[in-house]
């Protein structure tokens, strides 16, 4: 059985920070992630761009170089698999971490890769870092686990001149709107709210509302979709009329959540709110020697921690791990 000093589970940018901050006080740890290298990311929209600022975006003290002022998923990629390459973290991909259980004064963790080989590790601390991106929030309703139905918007291409659903009136909704209309695609929102969310990109909004005005995008407020056919969706408005919509498929962008199963199953304490519990100041759970890094800490909504704020949670791990050495 290999034995560790710490094991990170997930490869995101913030699984990445914890590494390089851990390597700077002498701990060099491995990393298991279930898929690929900041996975999460490879899953956004093949032409998206970042809300923050590169600087923002950086880990290990790399500069983030891009010829834009945001940059795009694109240059994200190969930023931090270069990181990865250059500070040669360790990473086992393709392998997924089933269970975490203490064993003595450390922990147990057992993986199976992708051809379902089984292994065990020994692991003095264990930081997750598990993200959200794999856990939808799923809707509930009949059709849901259509083949035509998507949590996941990577292009529009494939959508041209089909009549397209979007569930939800985030960010994600509108861009995905506005790129399936440029193609051909005839697009309808389907959004509970009764005006557009307040969190939508102010530079973005008018040119879909003006979309809307000309009828080239259907927007259907305070309205949800309560039934997904193979040819039609039915929805319900805020009265309770039902009416059915031609339909060829369906993007349910209604956002994603961390998995918190897995910390349960951990013996991690879940707080009556929903989130996991931990100490702000060094990031460690209820569990001594396991911590959190990145959106699985987050207390309500997944989005509320971005790369941006959690890639500093590998800092505090890492201060509260060399201050336990002296």
């Amino acid at each position: 059985m290999q034995q560790e000093q710490v094991i990170i589970i997930g490869a995101g940018p913030c699984g990445l920070s914890a590494a390089l901050e851990l390597k700077r006080i002498g701990i060099d740890p491995l990393i298991i992630e279930k898929r690929n290298v900041v996975h999460s990311i490879s899953q956004y929209p093949v032409y998206m761009q970042f809300f923050s600022s590169p600087e923002l975006l950086e880990i290990g003290d790399v500069p983030f170089t891009t010829a834009q002022e945001k940059p795009s998923r694109l240059e994200a990629l190969n930023y931090y698999r270069t990181v990865a390459l250059r500070h040669e973290l360790r990473i086992r991909p393709y392998e997924t971490v089933l269970d975490v259980k203490r064993a003595g004064r450390g922990f147990e963790l057992d993986t199976v890769d992708r051809f379902g080989a089984a292994s065990r590790f020994a692991a003095d601390n264990v930081v997750v870092a598990t993200g959200y991106f794999d856990q939808p929030n799923l809707i509930g309703i009949p059709g849901e686990e259509l083949d035509k139905v998507s949590h996941f918007f990577r292009e529009a291409h494939p959508y041209t001149g089909m009549e397209v659903a979007i569930i939800g009136g985030s960010n994600s909704a509108i861009d995905a709107a506005l790129e399936l209309e440029r193609v051909g695609a005839r697009v309808t929102v389907v959004y509970r709210g009764e005006s557009y969310s307040r969190s939508i990109k102010p530079w973005v909004l008018p040119t879909f509302e003006s979309k809307v005005a000309k009828g080239l995008i259907a927007m259907r407020f305070t309205s949800r979709v309560v039934e997904i056919r193979e040819r039609e969706i039915i929805i319900e408005e805020l009265a309770g009329a039902r009416r059915a919509l031609p339909n060829d498929f369906v993007l349910a962008l209604t956002g994603f959540h961390p998995d918190r199963e897995f910390l349960t199953r951990a013996g991690v304490a879940i707080e009556d709110e929903g989130y996991p519990y931990f100490r702000e100041e060094a990031m460690e759970t209820n569990v001594p020697g396991i911590y959190l890094a990145g959106v699985v800490a987050s207390r309500h909504e997944a989005n509320e921690i971005f790369i941006e704020t959690g890639r500093f949670h590998g800092r505090k791990i890492a201060a509260h791990l060399a201050s336990q050495r002296s």
